[in-house]
Parts: structure tokens; sequence; C-alpha cells
């Protein structure tokens, strides 16, 4: 009887043991859940807040990009403006010649590739992946490695956008024998009408072509620019908004 009362009691101790190990093993696993699950929270938390940085740092530098691109469009503009006037010079058409000298300085001018790439830098050194919008990640790589790319090739580097370096020296040889200067040396006007031959009529027209042609070439790929710009940037707000 006795030996009976000892292995029950025997058995009921195992049994609190077991629930007391299985007891603190719970609290243990789910200590380490916990833990997991928080430094988790904490990863994605610090990821989330770094993306919104990373964003609003792209949208700014998009609005700076547009006020850019948008100078650099007026300043082909006055380029292809002063392609006309010098075109109308040639045909004895401009009646008021006082504005060769500005029109010489537009004629000319090249510009380069500005684009505020400071937030997307730092998108890359994170990972592109920190963009978890697949179609606004796409868009935003499209337009920092093809389109600005793209741009600053042919603003800085096609020859035939050097404007300056690819046609100054032929049209000043022709034309400067005409030009007339004020006190101060500057460029203010054109003795007309032009005394020219027909091959250095036909020299001048077909460098202001080209300028004219580029410039325009130029000018539809900045609208496009600006467009895919603008669309961008709307995107990333509305991103940031949700």
């Amino acid at each position: 009887m006795e030996e009976r009362e000892n292995k029950k009691s025997s058995s009921i101790r195992k049994k609190k043991s077991w629930r007391k190990y299985g007891l603190e093993f719970l609290s243990i696993f789910i200590a380490v859940i916990s833990a997991f699950a928080l430094e988790n929270w904490r990863l994605a938390n610090q990821e989330n807040q770094s993306e919104t940085k990373i964003l609003k740092e792209i949208a700014n530098g998009l609005e700076a990009d547009l006020s850019d691109t948008r100078l650099n469009m007026a300043g082909h503009e006055n380029g292809i403006k002063a392609a006309v006037f010098f075109l109308d010079l040639l045909e004895d058409k401009v009646e008021n010649p006082d504005s060769t000298g500005i029109y010489f300085h537009y004629l000319l001018r090249d510009f380069i590739s500005i684009q505020n790439v400071a937030g997307y830098e730092t998108l890359k050194s994170k990972g592109l992946e920190l963009i978890k919008n697949d179609n606004l990640r796409l868009e935003i790589i499209s337009l920092y490695e093809y389109d600005y790319s793209s741009l600053k090739k042919l603003e800085e580097e096609y020859l035939e956008m050097q404007f300056f370096q690819s046609f100054f020296h032929q049209i000043n040889s022709i034309l400067s024998p005409h030009f007339s200067f004020n006190s101060e040396g500057k460029l203010s006007g054109i003795k007309t009408p032009l005394n020219l031959t027909s091959k250095e009529k036909n020299l001048i027209k077909t460098y202001l072509w080209k300028i004219k042609l580029n410039r325009e070439f130029i000018l539809n790929f900045y609208k496009n620019l600006e467009n895919r710009n603008e669309s961008l940037r709307q995107n990333i707000l509305k991103e940031l908004d949700e």
C-alpha cells in the first residue's frame, strides 16, 4: 500500500515538473518570437521612414529639375528665334538690325544639363528595392538612368549640339566684317543690306537651318522630359499620401 502511494506521489511530482518546464519553455518561446517580431517591426518602420525621406528628396529634386528644364527650353526657343532673325536678315527683311548683338548671343549659346540627383544617388546606395511600389521604382530608374543620361549626352557631348564649337567661327568669319560696335565695344548692329556672295549666303543659310533643326529636336526631347518629370513627381506625391 505504501509502495503504491509512493509511486502515485512520484507520478504527480513528475507531472508538475513537466508542466513547470513546459510553461517555462512556452514563456521563453513567446519571448523569443516577440523579440523577433519587434525587431522586424523596427526594421520595417525604419525602411518605411527611409523610403519616405528619399521619395520626398527625389520629389523636391524633380521640382528643381523642372525649373532648370524650362530655363533651358526658353534658351533653345530664343536660339530658334535668333536663327529666324538671321535668315530674315539675309533676305533683307529686318527693318531694325539693332537687336543683332543679342540675337547673335542667342544663336550660338550652349547649355549644360543640370539634374538634382542627390535623392536618387541615396536611393541607389541603400538599394533600389527600398521603393516597394514596382511601377514607381521603374519610373524613377527610367527617368534618371535613361532620360537624364540621354539629355546630358545631347547637351554636352553630341557635337552638333555644341553650337558655339560647331558654327561660331564659320558664321562669324562671314558676318563679322559687317558688324558694328558701340563705344563700349559691344556688338550693336549690322550694316544692311548685307553684301554677301551667293556662296556665303548659302553657307550661312545651311548653318542656320542646321542650328534651328537641332534646337527643335532637343526642344521636343525637353517637352517629353518635362511631362515625364511632372508625371513622376505627381506619382511620388500620391505614394506619399497613401
